[in-house]
């Protein structure tokens, strides 16, 4: 089988190089020999991770997606413009696609598919999410005879490397964020991973396989952590919680919801303890309850793993032309993020003054909300409070009503703080 890599950056060039260290070990699965025949790259003379001697290198990535000597193109180029261009060139020249590309996914999948199922090929993308993690796989294959219930997960490393950093070490967001770039975590421009919109492309494509609808980037509640300050961080921890970003997908009274938001998670759960780059997802199915799903989320080799593995499928034909389980594709109305219901973390910062929190818990019973736990911490001279509220399971909507209320009294100096409290036992 002769493969064509567009892009030989830290994915492809790791896919050329998981190729040849396990290939007596994927010819053992397949019976196929693997070659890597044409690569596309930005330049020629650029340095690469892989050795590229017996590859022919172009510039010109139209080249490869036109050979007719190349079965299968693996899309390692990422944005949406011309990767779009090329896989949709490719699927028309009737080859195979495999992608890492979860925007691509995300934004324009359902139109891709839908040409890929035409013109009878596969376009697969297990890499385009949580990394190494086979979590496509497992909600489309091994769990297959459950209904999805929930898929919650830490999807973005480079937000989980900060929050982590943020709670065992003190630091605020902005220091972790630029240590974060340093490093090659987070790009220079980190809006994609800080403000929630990698997750939200990943969540929609975990949605879509788990639930069996289209994919709906369109429709995921999107929040990031850039507003995530060291006072919440430590409030979470003195109340037991750890605050993560999680990508959240449920069924509820036939309604789905898809967000992406700071969460406090209790200590005691599994993904409360995902910490630094890497990720996890927990799937519960009604059949085998919750499993979860833990690894790297990026690199090299672990994201090559998952490309990898659906060349192994396409050559052992062991996968179905609708990914997305559309043969029996339900409409599936979206949940008004008003009607949520959630436990929330509130943080006011108000002035201390006699009667302050009595006037706060009372408004907000007033809307049926009653107060689990607070904790009232004076931070300055000038009687100034931090004031943090974990509350019942409430209605966004009434919620919302009630801080506005509370925004109004002269006591409150900043807006409150509201995060999502997700117990996922």
């Amino acid at each position: 089988m002769n493969i064509g890599i567009l892009g030989l950056g830290t994915v492809g060039g790791g896919v050329v190089n998981v190729l040849s260290k396990n290939e007596n070990e994927i010819f053992a699965r397949t019976g196929e020999q693997i070659n890597v025949t044409h690569g596309a790259v930005k330049s020629i003379s650029e340095p690469r991770i892989c050795a590229d001697g017996n590859i022919n290198i172009t510039e010109d990535a139209f080249e490869i997606v036109n050979n007719p000597t190349i079965d299968v193109v693996l899309e390692l180029i990422g944005g949406t413009t011309i990767a779009k261009e090329l896989v949709i060139a490719a699927i028309n020249n009737n080859k195979h696609v495999i992608t890492a590309n979860k925007a691509l996914i995300a934004t324009h999948g359902n139109e891709l598919l839908t040409l890929a199922k035409e013109k009878n090929v596969h376009l697969l993308f297990e890499a385009a999410v949580a990394g190494g993690i086979p979590i496509l796989k497992s909600l489309e294959q091994g769990l297959s005879a459950n209904k999805i219930e929930l898929v919650a997960g830490i999807i973005n490393g480079t937000g989980n490397f900060i929050l982590t950093e943020m709670r065992d070490k003190g630091r605020d967001f902005a220091d972790v964020l630029k240590e974060a770039q340093d490093l090659g975590y987070a790009e220079a421009d980190p809006t994609f991973d800080v403000e929630g919109i990698d997750a939200a492309h990943k969540l929609a494509i975990l949605a879509s396989i788990a639930f069996g609808c289209e994919l709906q980037m369109d429709k995921v509640s999107t929040q990031g952590i850039s507003q995530i300050s060291g006072e919440d961080v430590a409030f979470a921890t003195e109340l037991n919680y750890s605050i993560k970003h999680l990508g959240i997908a449920k069924k509820v009274n036939g309604e789905l919801q898809m967000r992406v938001h700071p969460t406090l998670i209790p200590k005691t759960q599994l993904l409360a303890n995902v910490d630094g780059v890497m990720n996890a997802v927990l799937v519960k199915g009604n059949a085998v309850g919750p499993t979860l799903y833990y690894g790297a989320g990026a690199g090299d080799e672990a994201t090559a793993s998952a490309v990898i593995a659906d060349l192994v499928d396409i050559i052992k034909e062991t996968v179905s032309h609708d990914v997305l389980g559309w043969k029996a594709l339900t409409e599936i109305p979206n949940c008004d993020p008003d009607n949520i219901d959630s436990v929330f973390y509130l943080r006011l910062l108000a002035t201390d003054k006699p009667g302050a929190l009595a006037d706060i818990t009372t408004t907000l019973a007033k809307h049926n909300i009653s107060v689990e736990s607070v904790i009232q911490k004076q931070i300055d001279a000038q009687n100034n409070a931090h004031i943090a509220i974990i509350t019942n399971r409430v209605s966004t909507a009434s919620l919302n009503t009630a801080i506005t209320e509370i925004q109004s009294h002269e006591f409150i100096q900043e807006d409150v703080k509201i995060i999502h409290v997700e117990n996922l036992d």
